[in-house]
């Protein structure tokens, strides 16, 4: 529940960066022009916990004009308004942020004006009281004006006065709850997370791209499988991955599946996933099985089928992905993982030109791990896994995608034109290659020549 807590203070020695460093430097310029100026935000909560953060925000009395003057190298203005500027100081950048109070809100994510104000005021207006402290590091304190050390130390994540109001201020402080929870391994008050299952259909308001980045960091954080469930618990899926509650009570056939339906098993294999997973991993177990509710028959004997839903599922996912804003990178490489979960169970009868090519793919590392993922999360076999494991650690990045003996260019000056033909010369002649055939360009050079001539291709 909301608390109203006075100011405490902590002693706090925390080891020199060049971050910390080139912080305390701005804190101390700016003491000695007469200005009150403090580290903030998750850089404190961060270094109580003992973890590493990678930026380091300032907040202080000090106006952006007034910032301007002592440090010229503003990097960027666009929120001078709302009283933030960023400066570049010592090869590192930091946000300053004059303390202020925020007006009301009236778009889910802005304040409608700001006024500059007090450090204890200023703490009030942020999200969760871990975020809420403040570090002097002049005087190696930490200054708490809302609780935050007490609810690090019970591993509490809590909205700052009252959650209605917090979450309405910017919705997107739903998915940061998640995130953070996630990732710090907390749990939730029980009033920040009432409220945060009450307003979660208000999430829909939000910009794509901003839920998309809270999305991947928490289902990316050090706890998946924490995030998945409070992402599924909170409804927060059900606004924007409704496809992940279509797979509940989605059953498929026991002697290949005996964990469940298909929900259950895509939540196990979010349990596997190590802390800090790949995002291209982490979105592929994710929607690799998404497409089955679409696909699944049942025959007159009463077997259950998904035929080609590995094909439909990476259409699925790809509108998925471009309906976050994902980059095409991403979607390409998801696609590629979904498309192709399925050939892993025709590996051991590849020929070797095949599975060279398949061991060659671009994402194949993602693919490998998800393959296991998946046979780990349902009938437990993982002969395939260990033999493609094998095969990959026994062979060369040359052997498995070598240069190619013979070009385009070759087969143009043996008077083959440009064209389908020449391209599926070359790849039969890369095939070739990767089966060993010939061990040198002029031997592969001799080969083309015969098929050229007798157009055997």
């Amino acid at each position: 529940m909301a608390r109203t807590m006075s100011l405490e203070t902590y002693p706090l020695t925390v080891p020199d960066t060049p971050l910390t460093v080139g912080g305390r430097e701005i804190v101390r310029a700016l003491t000695a022009a007469g200005h009150t100026a403090y580290f903030a935000g998750g850089w404190v909560r961060d270094a109580l916990l003992g973890r590493t953060e990678k930026d380091l925000d300032l907040a202080t009395s000090a106006t952006p004009d007034q910032v301007q003057k002592l440090f010229p190298r503003v990097t960027d203005l666009q929120g001078k308004s709302f009283g933030v500027v960023r400066v570049l100081h010592g090869g590192n950048t930091f946000e300053i942020a004059t303390f202020r109070k925020d007006g009301a809100y009236q778009d889910g994510r802005r304040p409608g004006n700001v006024t500059f104000t007090t450090a204890a005021e200023d703490a009030q207006r942020r999200d969760f009281t871990v975020n809420g402290l403040f570090y002097d590091p002049l005087t190696l304190t930490v200054i708490d004006h809302v609780g935050g050390h007490a609810d690090l130390a019970g591993k509490t994540l809590r909205c700052i006065g009252q959650p209605e109001a917090r979450f309405a201020e910017d919705y997107l402080r739903m998915f940061r709850a998640v995130r953070f929870t996630a990732e710090l391994d907390f749990a939730i008050e029980e009033h920040t997370w009432r409220t945060l299952t009450m307003l979660s259909q208000k999430t829909a308001a939000l910009a794509p791209e901003r839920v998309r980045d809270e999305l991947g960091k928490a289902l990316c954080s050090s706890h998946p499988l924490r995030a998945f469930d409070l992402l599924d618990q909170s409804g927060l899926f059900f606004i924007w991955l409704p496809e992940i509650e279509l797979l509940k009570g989605v059953t498929q056939p026991p002697q290949f599946h005996p964990e469940g339906d298909v929900f259950v098993h895509t939540r196990l294999m979010i349990a596997g996933l190590a802390p800090h997973p790949d995002p291209v991993l982490t979105f592929s177990v994710l929607l690799h099985d998404i497409a089955k509710p679409d696909t699944r028959t049942v025959d007159d004997t009463g077997r259950i089928r998904f035929n080609g839903h590995e094909a439909v599922g990476a259409g699925k996912a790809e509108k998925i992905l471009r309906r976050l804003r994902c980059s095409n990178e991403q979607i390409e490489a998801v696609k590629m993982c979904v498309a192709g979960h399925m050939m892993f169970k025709d590996a051991p009868n590849m020929r070797l030109s095949t599975l060279k090519r398949f061991l060659a793919r671009p994402w194949f590392e993602q693919e490998l791990e998800l393959h296991r993922l998946d046979c780990a999360s349902s009938h437990g076999l993982l002969d395939i896994y260990e033999m493609l494991k094998e095969k990959r650690a026994s062979l060369s990045q040359e052997e498995v995608k070598p240069r190619p003996f013979v070009t385009g260019r070759d087969l143009i000056q043996l008077g083959l034109p440009p064209g389908k033909q020449l391209g599926r010369l070359l790849t039969l002649l890369m095939d070739e290659q990767l089966e060993g055939r010939f061990a040198d360009r002029q031997a592969a050079l001799t080969r083309a020549e015969e098929l050229v001539k007798t157009g055997f291709f």
